[in-house]
């Protein structure tokens, strides 16, 4: 961060209907402070009128992207913090301190900075979680038609249940059933198609994008890695340069745990919360279903399960073997090669 005396440093507070700002002169003296309502024409109007050059600073919250892209173009530099670091420095808490501590750890050069995704980036992101949730509700969907089978004592084949052929000639043989359960089973029916095709078209329009098409391709020659790996490793990572080393990736994925030793004594703590929870559950999947098509990554498993890890320390073991095979060829820029 460029320490120039003439800048100023500007802490901005986001909330859903204000944003809070203090601004602070090198020297920490203040410069002004005041609060604007959370729209683009009040913050573009609060950056034009900035007498000095200034560097901004805020928390990554739902908000940080508009305000980002808004600032960006008035300002010398925008950061966008870390929420649990931040979080750990402020004991007393209200908008006129946050935006203060704001500015203040910007003028020190401690802003704890995270990666903030060019806007592209962050739109086709936005379009991927969506198809994620989705699909999480298409589940919850054909879950719910199974307790509605279940409450009223019908007997179905589970194999088969979520089959259009299956559930249509099911529904029809409901006889004894109330009215009422017949017709929830028919919405529910048509939820799941509509979910489930509305994914599809998502997933299909990712993959065709022309920003995405060659990296997923390469992507895709990782063993075990589908449409939806190769998408959310491309668009959760973005700059895979950004990772030093296969430690700091499988940190970021959630693929292991904080560590925690005294006196020689090592103990085993759960996977670490501070992770990316997208890329965590989707290479965490894939890691369940690659040993089972290819031999090097059931390898990895069994090499786990005879050190005598269970079920799911192998699991992460393969996940993790995952995350440095994909970073590998995402830096390369070479097809993977299975390992002799």
């Amino acid at each position: 961060m460029n320490q120039a005396q003439s800048y100023h440093f500007i802490g901005l507070d986001l909330h859903k209907c204000s944003i809070a700002y203090c601004e602070k002169t090198a020297t920490g003296k203040v410069a002004a402070r005041g609060t604007i309502g959370a729209r683009a024409s009040d913050l573009a109007a609060l950056a034009r009128s900035r007498s000095q050059p200034f560097v901004v600073g805020m928390e990554a919250t739902l908000f940080s992207g508009w305000v980002y892209d808004v600032v960006l173009p008035y300002a010398v530099e925008v950061h966008v913090g870390h929420p649990t670091r931040l979080k750990a420095l402020s004991k007393n808490k209200n908008d006129r301190i946050d935006a203060e501590l704001l500015a203040n750890l910007l003028r020190a050069d401690l802003f704890p900075s995270c990666h903030m995704a060019p806007p592209e980036v962050r739109h086709l992101r936005r379009v991927l979680r969506y198809r994620n949730f989705l699909v999480g509700e298409a589940t919850r969907m054909k879950n719910r038609a199974a307790g509605l089978l279940m409450e009223t004592g019908v007997e179905y084949v589970k194999s088969k249940l979520h089959g259009k052929k299956y559930f249509s000639e099911l529904l029809d043989s409901l006889e004894e059933v109330p009215g009422s359960v017949r017709e929830l089973l028919r919405m529910t029916r048509t939820n799941i198609e509509l979910f489930v095709s509305a994914q599809r078209r998502l997933l299909d329009a990712l993959a065709r994008h022309g920003a995405l098409r060659d990296r997923v391709a390469l992507l895709k020659t990782v063993c075990g890695v589908g449409d939806v790996t190769a998408l959310t490793w491309a668009l959760e990572i973005d700059d895979p340069h950004r990772f030093p080393s296969i430690k700091n990736v499988q940190s970021y994925c959630g693929l292991c745990s904080a560590q925690h030793e005294s006196g020689g004594k090592q103990r085993r703590a759960p996977l670490s919360k501070e992770r990316n929870p997208h890329l965590q559950t989707i290479l965490i999947e894939a890691a369940k279903l690659a040993p089972c098509k290819h031999r090097h990554l059931a390898c990895v498993r069994q090499a786990a399960l005879e050190r005598g890890y269970n079920r799911n320390r192998a699991t992460l073991q393969v996940a993790r073997k995952l995350a440095a095979y994909l970073l590998a060829v995402d830096k390369s820029g070479e097809p993977f090669v299975v390992p002799a």
